[in-house]
C-alpha cells in the first residue's frame, strides 16, 4: 500500500478514535437538544471551525512550538501516547475521561468550552496532531490536516442529526460504539509510547 495512503489512515483512525463522534453526538445533544434545529446548526459550525483551528495551529506551528520551549519529538510522542492511552483506558471501561469531559455553564459560550475544547480538540486530539504532523515535512502536516477536515464534516452531519442518530443507535449503541473506539486508542497510545522511548533511547548518550 502506499505509504502516504497509509499514514493518512492511520491519521483518520486516530482522530475518529480519540474524537468519537457517535459518543459526542450524544453530549451535543444533551447540551443543544432544547434548541431550535437553526440554531444547533450555528453550534455546530462555530464550535469544528474553531476546533479545526486550534489543530491547524498545533499542526502546523508544532516544530517551532518544540524549539521555542526545547522539546523533543520523542518527549511528545512518549507524552502524547501516555494521554491518548488514558482517554482510551477510561473510554474501554466506560467511563469518561476528566481530560474529555463536558460540563455544561450557563455563563459560558457552549461552542467554545466545552464543546470545542476540551470534547472536540482536547489534550488527546492535540498530541496525536503534533505527533502525525511534526514527523514529517509539508505533506505529512497537509495529510493531517485533510484528514482532521474530512472529520470534523462528518461530525458535523452527526451533529445536526443527533437526534435521529441517537434513536437509532441507542443509549447501548453509544456505549459499545465508545468502548470500541477506547480499545483502539489506547493502542494507539502504546503505539506512540513505544515510537518515543525507541527514538529516545537511540538518541541517549551510552552510560548517561
Amino acid at each position: 500500500m502506499n505509504p502516504l495512503l497509509t499514514h493518512a489512515l492511520a491519521v483518520f483512525m486516530a482522530f475518529f478514535a480519540i474524537m468519537n463522534p457517535i459518543a459526542n453526538t450524544a453530549v451535543f445533544y444533551g447540551l443543544t437538544g432544547d434548541r431550535e434545529n437553526i440554531e444547533q446548526r450555528k453550534i455546530a459550525t462555530k464550535s469544528l471551525t474553531i476546533t479545526f483551528f486550534i489543530i491547524l495551529v498545533f499542526a502546523v506551528f508544532g516544530k517551532y512550538i518544540f524549539h521555542l520551549f526545547g522539546i523533543t519529538l520523542p518527549a511528545l510522542r512518549i507524552t502524547g501516547g501516555i494521554l491518548v492511552f488514558l482517554i482510551g483506558y477510561r473510554m474501554l471501561h466506560g467511563e469518561s475521561s476528566k481530560l474529555h469531559t463536558a460540563k455544561e455553564r450557563s455563563d459560558t459560550d457552549i461552542t467554545v468550552s466545552p464543546l470545542a475544547v476540551p470534547l472536540l480538540a482536547g489534550p488527546g486530539t492535540i498530541a496525536t496532531a503534533m505527533n502525525y504532523s511534526a514527523a514529517g515535512g509539508w505533506m505529512e502536516i497537509l495529510i493531517t490536516l485533510s484528514t482532521f477536515s474530512a472529520l470534523c464534516f462528518i461530525t458535523f452531519f452527526c451533529f445536526i442529526y443527533s437526534s435521529k442518530i441517537l434513536s437509532i443507535v441507542g443509549k447501548s449503541g453509544v456505549g459499545i460504539v465508545t468502548r470500541l473506539m477506547g480499545f483502539i486508542l489506547a493502542v494507539i497510545g502504546v503505539q506512540m509510547l513505544v515510537e518515543g522511548l525507541n527514538v529516545a533511547i537511540k538518541i541517549s548518550p551510552i552510560g548517561s
